[in-house]
């Protein structure tokens, strides 16, 4: 089926350019205003005061572990040892259900089978499915990937943006009036909602991108008919290769991405907020919506557009990328905040838990240097290896970084995903999308086994102050900002 995203777009064009100057009218600053846009708190707080007070800034320890705030039998992150006391650094390994993410993987792979979809069973029930289970499991996400024609109408008008995580999110509010009874949070309910989910939002991510690029161009987007027997990997290449296609090698690395990001930890941000929310005992389309805002923040699963702007910057201005003298330069100078974006920080590399190795790091490259000799992409794929290996000799020379540190998955998805022909716009998206299986999990275990609200405290450091009637208030002298 086709859509005139143009005429779609139209409309809300012509609404949003009345609402940016209404926006820009109410942003000229007089005497009134000034303080309001002018004189906001913005005094940091230093670590002095976070020590002085025992606040354990980002719900993390002195020494980097995180601050224990529940417990899971989901999946563990596991990146050191502690001996005696102390954090001892050791190999990563990610674990699922007591199953190793690299056994669920190769497995998969030496079967010749897409595996993404026995991992969310698994997440989801604990258990690997049997053969006759998870026929059953992908013929249920295959009946779920239909939309119906009154969503398809509405949802391109409601989600109109630049950028497609925000559609992505109100996608699944939007889901939550489709559902018949959306606030049912039973155990039923939510493998429902969930299933509906895992098979929907890739399509819904891919239909955002082809209808942000129609608007674009100015062309009609085409969307084809859902294949039932897909897999996750497969829908998404459907739609977002369009008639160029897609081989089958193509479609299992993107299985095993998504294998790779399934699932991460109760501790990372978007989970929490996942955790968080589900806490309160609102729906399960409030919970994932707020962990899909989450995750689209830089400093979460944004990170892999900075890694690929940074993969580009080096490319450009190291002239040899076989000479590691030359490159270690350049990463230095991007280290002394003298190259690249000036932040200083070699995206791509290090991690919260993991210290010697990131064994998602290390299943990107296995399955994914065969991709890219194949299309040419050899030279490129090498120099990211190099930077891999001078980066931390880099970081020791110059901060004087006594933590082993060694990249994260982010230093290569993006690459991976280059090689797959899938628009920068949708990296992030796709991380949502894989990572739905884990928030689903994880939602089911706090409804059902927590109990508990989740309400952590803030230790107050406010000033006591004085009031002043209003007629005897003095008149704000403050300047303005120039």
């Amino acid at each position: 089926m086709s859509y005139d995203a143009h005429n779609i777009y139209y409309r809300f064009d012509d609404h949003l350019s009345r609402l940016v100057l209404d926006y820009e009218a109410s942003r000229r600053v007089d005497g009134a205003s000034e303080r309001l846009y002018h004189d906001i708190p913005s005094e940091e707080y230093g670590e002095d005061i976070f020590h002085a007070y025992d606040v354990k800034r980002g719900l993390r320890n002195v020494d980097g572990s995180g601050v224990v705030a529940g417990l899971t039998r989901i999946s563990d992150v596991h990146g050191y040892k502690r001996v005696d006391g102390k954090v001892v650094p050791d190999e990563g390994h990610l674990i699922l259900r007591g199953y190793d993410i690299e056994d669920l993987i190769t497995n998969a792979q030496a079967e010749g089978r897409f595996g993404y979809e026995e991992v969310a069973y698994l997440l989801i029930t604990g258990e690997l499915p049997t053969a006759e289970e998870l026929d059953d499991f992908n013929g249920r996400l295959g009946a779920y990937r239909h939309l119906s024609s009154e969503f398809v109408r509405q949802f391109p008008i409601t989600t109109v943006s630049p950028s497609i995580m925000n559609a992505l999110q109100r996608a699944v509010l939007l889901l939550y009036a489709f559902d018949a009874d959306p606030d049912n949070i039973t155990p039923e309910h939510e493998v429902d909602v969930a299933i509906s989910l895992l098979s929907r939002l890739p399509r819904l991510a891919a239909f955002a991108q082809t209808f942000h690029s129609a608007q674009v161009s100015g062309k009609r987007a085409s969307v084809p008919i859902p294949e039932a027997g897909f897999s996750t990997a497969e829908a998404i290449l459907q739609i977002l290769r369009g008639e160029d296609g897609y081989t089958r090698e193509e479609a299992m690395l993107l299985d095993v991405m998504l294998m790779l990001h399934a699932e991460h930890g109760g501790g990372n941000n978007s989970t929490f907020a996942c955790r968080v929310l589900s806490s309160s005992g609102t729906d399960a389309y409030s919970a994932y919506a707020a962990a899909i805002g989450s995750l689209k923040g830089p400093r979460h699963g944004g990170a892999n557009a900075k890694v690929m702007a940074m993969h580009e910057d080096i490319r450009a201005n190291v002239g040899d990328w076989e000479n590691e003298d030359e490159l270690a330069a350049y990463l230095e100078k991007i280290l002394r905040r003298q190259a690249f974006d000036g932040s200083g920080l070699i995206y791509g590399m290090g991690h919260a838990v993991y210290t010697l190795s990131d064994p998602r790091a290390v299943l990107c490259k296995r399955y994914a240097r065969g991709l890219a000799n194949a299309k040419g992409m050899g030279a490129e794929f090498e120099l990211i290896e190099r930077i891999e290996k001078l980066a931390p000799q880099v970081m020791v020379d110059v901060r004087g970084t006594t933590k082993p540190i060694c990249a994260n998955i982010d230093l290569y998805t993006g690459f991976i995903y280059k090689m797959l022909g899938i628009p920068e716009a949708m990296f992030t998206p796709l991380f949502a999308v894989a990572r739905t299986a884990g928030w689903a999990a994880h939602r089911m275990e706090e409804l059902i086994c927590a109990h508990r609200i989740i309400r952590p405290a803030y230790r107050s450091v406010l000033e006591s102050g004085e009031y002043i009637p209003l007629g005897k208030r003095a008149k704000y002298r403050g300047c303005v900002a120039g």
